[in-house]
């Protein structure tokens, strides 16, 4: 792989939906949405304007 398809690829790899669940704050990893309390960990609630979900299982948390 060139230096140029590479530094593409890694460019690409920051832009992955995952990255918005967390955050970096120093040496600590920060979760930015709550886990689904049935599925475990792993699993994150979907934040809508008046409610939390998980599209796993269908548990929902009113606001």
């Amino acid at each position: 792989m060139s230096k140029a398809a590479k530094k593409k690829a890694d460019r690409k790899d920051l832009k992955r939906p995952i990255y918005k669940y967390y955050k970096l704050e120093g040496d600590k990893i920060k979760r930015l949405r709550k886990f689904c309390p049935v599925c475990g960990p792993g699993v994150f609630l979907a934040e809508h304007k008046d409610r939390l979900s998980c599209g796993r299982c269908g548990y929902t948390v009113k606001k």
